[in-house]
């Protein structure tokens, strides 16, 4: 375990890095010793900062869902981290400045009507204390380099818990769904990027059914006397690949008879 000034230090540094849009190198780099529950302890270390300047938390992501991710980062299971309120982005023109290096992933939303609170929660929980599903697009950045200057590695999954799960923002839909009304699992959409399909996914791809996810946050959080919370947003995991993002990048992501979600970075 890392110590506590060195897990404070590191957190100074990614909201510095956010702050003025310039990478630092990989922490596991730096620290070989480096755990997964020392990336969590960074998060949090930064959360704090975050809401000492007075942001909120308006809910959670869930990342690393699909099992070619997890393979790829070396692990078993998701990685989480918090929405802040200055997350949330409306659709149409998007700076693009408030990024480093922004890319693309399409995921569900769940906004919940009542709190869940682990060790036990399940897949039926969720779907009962959930008011509705709205489709959604994360826009995921990098404040830890994501493959090293020197020597080009690419970062740990440690260095990405720390950088909040790589979570930047979120664009909602307008469309919602009550949990019941359709087989969630079954839930298929487009991301376009200035008009050339980029790529197609179902939310099958979350765990078998996105609202595995949140059950599985809900109980891996219960240990340190955290629950979701009602009228959070929580974002169910990615059903496509990223997709990277320059300045002028328009991005249409197409839900079908569920709407279309669209932004350009500006």
């Amino acid at each position: 375990m890392l110590e506590q000034n060195t897990i404070d230090a590191l957190a100074q540094e990614l909201r510095y890095a956010r702050e003025n849009r310039k990478q630092v190198s990989h922490f596991s780099k730096r620290y070989p010793e480096m755990t997964i529950e020392d990336g969590y302890e960074i998060q949090r270390a930064w959360v704090r900062l975050e809401l000492a300047a007075g942001r909120t938390i308006k809910g959670r992501k869930i990342g690393l869902t699909s099992r070619a991710m997890q393979q790829a980062s070396q692990i078993t299971e998701p990685d989480f981290a918090p929405l802040m309120d200055d997350m949330f982005f409306k659709q149409g023109d998007i700076a693009i400045n408030q990024f480093i290096k922004p890319r693309v992933e399409v995921e569900l939303a769940f906004v919940l009507k009542q709190s869940l609170k682990g060790p036990n929660t399940t897949l039926e929980d969720v779907l009962a204390a959930t008011d509705y599903v709205v489709p959604a697009i994360e826009i995921i950045d990098a404040r830890i380099e994501q493959f090293d200057s020197v020597t080009q590695a690419p970062r740990k999954v440690f260095d990405t818990i720390s950088d909040f799960a790589a979570n930047a923002g979120i664009v909602m839909g307008d469309v919602q769904i009550k949990p019941d009304a359709v087989d969630l699992r079954w839930i298929g959409a487009l991301l376009l990027k200035n008009n050339v399909v980029e790529e197609t996914g179902l939310a099958a791809g979350v765990l078998n059914h996105p609202a595995v996810g949140v059950a599985w946050l809900a109980n891996k959080i219960a240990p340190y006397g955290e629950q979701l919370n009602a009228g959070d947003v929580v974002l169910a995991g990615s059903f496509t690949r990223p997709t990277t993002a320059e300045v002028g990048d328009e991005f249409v992501v197409d839900y079908g008879s569920l709407g279309i979600i669209s932004f350009r970075f500006v």
